[in-house]
Order: C-alpha cells, then structure tokens, then sequence
C-alpha cells in the first residue's frame, strides 16, 4: 500500500465521520426531531405504516434519529470511518 493510498484512507475516514452529522441533519435527522416533509419524515410514516403504527425501538429510523439527536455512538463512528476510508482508498487507486 502505497503513502497516497494511507493518505486517501486518513482523509476518507476523517471526512465521513466529520461529515455525518450534517449528513443526518441534512436528510431530516435533527437535535430536536424529525423534521416535517423531510427524507426522514418519509422513512418515519413507512415504518410506522409497516409496523402498525409506531416505530419500533431499535429499527433503523429510531438509530437514525438517535444519532441524529445525541451524535453517533463509538460503534458506529468506526463504521462510518472505515466505510470512508474505503472510499477514500478507492478513489486514489482510481486517480493513479
């Protein structure tokens, strides 16, 4: 592996994981809830048609939302790091 590709890996990584609360804020997941008529507002009704009226702790809307509210948790900021740095060793590789 080559320094551009580590190089491509560190700023993936760190772009994703910086970018990612924007991200969620962006497509409705806020601190202070779903925003109205948002992509989140969307995921929330089919969830919520799909599982006969509410959303079910733990679905994929209720973690969005979480994180969306409380940032995310170690977990998943070492997913969203690696999927970045994957990304970013890629587009390098792609480059060169």
């Amino acid at each position: 592996m080559g320094l551009l590709t580590c190089i491509g890996m560190v700023v993936g990584a760190g772009g994703a994981v910086a970018s990612a609360p924007f991200v969620l804020g962006a497509v409705g997941f806020t601190s202070v809830g779903i925003a109205a008529g948002s992509y989140a507002a969307s995921m929330m009704s089919a969830a919520a048609i799909a599982n006969g009226g509410g959303v079910a702790a733990g679905s994929l809307v209720a973690l969005l939302q979480a994180a969306g509210m409380a940032g995310l948790p170690a977990a998943a900021t070492a997913v969203v790091a690696e999927a970045g740095g994957t990304v970013g060793a890629l587009v390098v590789a792609a480059l060169i």
